[in-house]
């Protein structure tokens, strides 16, 4: 109940960061964004034409007016239709939304999982040739860019060039009509697919983010290992994997919780466009890429504004994640 009083409280005292965050989109995107008139009409096209195209788009309208129409769009999630295709923006994310999550969801747990491991690793061997050999390998992932470790990836897994483990580009297509299939085979056809549209882009995603999470759980839970109660935890002689597992881990989740958190938007609605592009995956990342090429500020705005929402979100969950690491604090201040 404390906890659900304080997300209400959290939610009300984020509405005028909310305000700030839609108000900035949409001077950005909308009112000072490009005029999509003459990408409609042909070149011949009469001033008749136009001003019925404007009026059509919005143009005409008084600022306030036009801001409204905006927040109406964000609150009810419903920004017009593609200028590119005339099908729903909202039809178009409600696709490939769960592309984009599926397709990240592996190798954001994976990155953060496996960095929290080194990190704790290297940090109880602090300053010893085990924590210098993870902390060079990390700046090596965090020197490469990811474009390249991407197109590298394919070509080592995908192409004849390399192994041919995998498919080079592509997704997991409905299966073959067969009358007779069992649940499990479906099951399977599904199971199979997925993970072989999406090893390489997890490995390559890992490879990439692991360097940037290792360096900072290290830095983190280096500084709770200098903590008076570290030493008091030593001088009575607890054993040192206890002190790591039991103790600085949980006290270093508070800032290791958060910058997990405070990605989760980038992965569910953002997308990841660079691997999206290249393997050819339908994600919110090939779609955001597409409608930037072809000047499609709908699907753009949409993006952009439903992250910068959710991100302001994500804070406030923050906050209640602290509570259920560390009991002791407090939810009335």
């Amino acid at each position: 109940m404390e906890t659900l009083q304080y997300a209400i409280r959290k939610l009300i005292y984020a509405i005028p960061l909310l305000f700030g965050v839609t108000f900035l989109s949409f001077i950005l995107m909308v009112h000072f964004g490009p005029d999509l008139t003459y990408s409609i009409l042909p070149k011949s096209a009469t001033q008749e034409q136009i001003e019925e195209i404007r009026a059509e788009l919005g143009y005409d309208l008084p600022f306030l007016q036009r801001y409204g129409k905006f927040m109406k769009e964000v609150v009810t999630l419903d920004f017009g239709s593609s200028t590119s295709s005339g099908e729903k923006v909202s039809s178009i994310l409600k696709k490939a939304v769960p592309v984009s999550f599926l397709v990240a969801l592996p190798a954001f747990i994976l990155a953060n999982l496996l960095g929290i491991l080194l990190a704790l690793y290297a940090a109880n061997h602090r300053g010893r040739f085990p924590d210098k050999a993870v902390m060079v390998l990390a700046a090596i992932g965090m020197s490469i860019s990811y474009l390249m470790v991407v197109i590298a990836f394919q070509l080592i897994f995908c192409t004849s060039y390399g192994l041919n483990w995998f498919p080079v580009q592509g997704w997991v297509e409905p299966p073959p009509d067969y009358p007779d299939a069992t649940a499990g085979e479906i099951f399977y056809y599904y199971w199979y697919y997925y993970w072989s549209y999406v090893a390489v882009p997890t490995l390559a995603s890992i490879f990439v983010a692991l360097g940037y999470n290792t360096r900072f759980f290290r830095a983190v839970i280096v500084e709770e290992l200098n903590r008076d109660y570290v030493r008091t935890a030593r001088a009575y002689g607890v054993r040192n994997r206890k002190i790591m597992m039991k103790h600085v881990l949980k006290n270093a989740m508070i800032p290791i919780s958060t910058r997990i958190i405070i990605t989760l938007p980038f992965v569910v609605i953002a997308g990841n466009l660079v691997v999206e592009k290249f393997f050819g995956i339908p994600g919110v990342g090939l779609v955001t890429y597409d409608a930037i090429t072809n000047g499609d500020l709908p699907i753009v705005k949409a993006v952009v504004t439903c992250t910068a929402v959710l991100y302001v979100l994500a804070l406030i969950l923050t906050d209640i994640v602290y509570k259920i690491i560390d009991p002791r604090i407090s939810y009335s201040k």
